[in-house]
Order: C-alpha cells, then structure tokens, then sequence
C-alpha cells in the first residue's frame, strides 16, 4: 500500500527534462536517462540475464537484510532469485549508461547478488575498479566462479556484513556506490554515513528501492537534507545523490 500511494504521488510530482533548469541534471537526463541508442553492451546484459534465469544452480541463502519480498524460502534456484531478486533489463541498461556516462574511476556495490548490475556497471566502463559486497556466502562464491568463466576484470568480490566490510574500506574513494542490499532505515542510514567519508566532489550515491517501505522513504528523506547533500533525484526505482558544491541545494524528481 505504502508503494502504490508513493507511485501516485510520484507520479503527480514528477517532470521529465522541460521541468529541469539545472545544466548538470539536464544533461544526465538527456544523455544518459534518456539515451534511446542500441547500445552493443546490451547484447551482453540480456544474454548474462538470460544464462541466470536458466540456471537450475540451487543455493542456500542467508539474508543478513530485509530479505526478499517474494519468498522466505532458504533453499533457493539462481533462475527464482535472478527472476525475482535480480536487477531488472530495464535498470540494467540505466547502469551501464551511468557508468559510461559518469566514467567513474571506482565503485562500491553494497549487495552483489547474482551480479547483474556488478557486470552492467563493468561494461560500461570496462577500465573501472569495483568492490562489491554480498552478505550470503553461497550467493557470493557462486557469483564470484560465474565471473571469472566470463573473465571479467577489474572487480574485486567481498563477502561478508556490510557494516564490517565498509570499516575496512573506508579508507578509500568511490566515484560511484550502489546501495543495494539492506532495506531498512537504520541499516542504510549507517552506511550512508560511514561511507560519506569515501566521496569526492562528482560523486554519486545511488540508493535502490527508495520506497520499498516507509522506514526506506523515511532514510531517503534524511539522506536529502543531509548538509553534505547538493543534488537529489528521484526516479522512483532509484534515489541518486550528489555532493556538488558548485551548485544550489535542489532536489528533482524525474520519470525514467
């Protein structure tokens, strides 16, 4: 209920680019939201889509989050995750137009899963690092022996509990983060406060499932006022956050 009251407020609420007077967000929406080319890449994201669906692999999984909406079952099939748990085409695509768009030198992915937004990520840009994070040991090893079939480079697989993970990376600096794993308000809270050490000035953090729940949309709120915060927009699906100093704190919400 939380999620169809949401939509219809976003709906009422939402522009596409002729609502937008930003330079910097008008030209992601335009370039890159809104890119309608057959990008080659694609090909590869639907065939590594498709390979998952079909894959009768199963898998005992641990939720260390909120867990799947879908089932509670712990014995699982990569297809069933992959159908209901994995990233979408559609937001697949998105991903790797951000990161052939962004260019960014590094990545943090907080929930690897099956690893199809990892492999969108590394298609589009292939000279990234990334560090992605899975808490279901199962699901990691899997993902990890499906890469390295693929020969992917570049992408370094952690496994274990985000919170402990992140203390040891804090260190470092992300261009980009997808939060994609715990869907709860404090959990993501947390994460986006300790990793708000680790952005730069063009950094992007990308929050999944903004209105999964009304503790997730009360997180996004905090997420918008946060005084570090320049730039929001959200897309439903996604909240993405910028940290520009350059620019006039203002938050926009756009139909992808």
């Amino acid at each position: 209920m939380h999620q169809i009251k949401s939509y219809i407020k976003f709906l009422i609420k939402s522009t596409n680019q002729h609502g937008v007077h930003s330079p910097f967000v008008y030209s992601l929406v335009t370039k890159c939201f809104y890119n309608k080319s057959k990008h080659e890449a694609y090909k590869s994201i639907l065939h590594y889509k498709k390979e998952l669906l079909k894959n009768n692999t199963k898998l005992t999984v641990t939720d260390l989050g909120v867990g799947s909406l879908v089932t509670k079952e712990k014995q699982r099939f990569v297809s069933e995750i992959a159908k209901s748990a994995g990233t979408t085409t559609k937001r697949a695509k998105l991903l790797y137009r951000i990161t052939a768009y962004f260019k960014p030198n590094s990545i943090l992915e907080l929930g690897t899963s099956l690893g199809i937004a990892t492999h969108s990520m590394q298609l589009g840009n292939p000279k990234t690092s990334i560090v992605s994070i899975e808490g279901c040991t199962n699901i990691s090893n899997f993902t990890k022996t499906n890469f390295e079939k693929l020969q992917l480079q570049n992408i370094y697989l952690l496994n274990g509990d985000f919170s402990e993970e992140i203390k040891n990376i804090k260190h470092k600096t992300f261009d980009l983060i997808f939060f994609d794993g715990n869907h709860q308000k404090e959990a993501t809270l947390s994460y986006f406060e300790a990793l708000l050490q680790t952005a730069n000035n063009d950094s992007v953090f990308i929050f999944d499932d903004i209105y999964w729940s009304k503790s997730m949309t009360e997180a996004w709120e905090t997420i918008k006022k946060h005084p570090q915060v320049t730039v929001t927009i959200d897309t439903f699906y996604w909240g993405f956050v910028f940290f520009r100093k350059e620019q006039l704190k203002e938050h926009f919400v756009i139909r992808v």
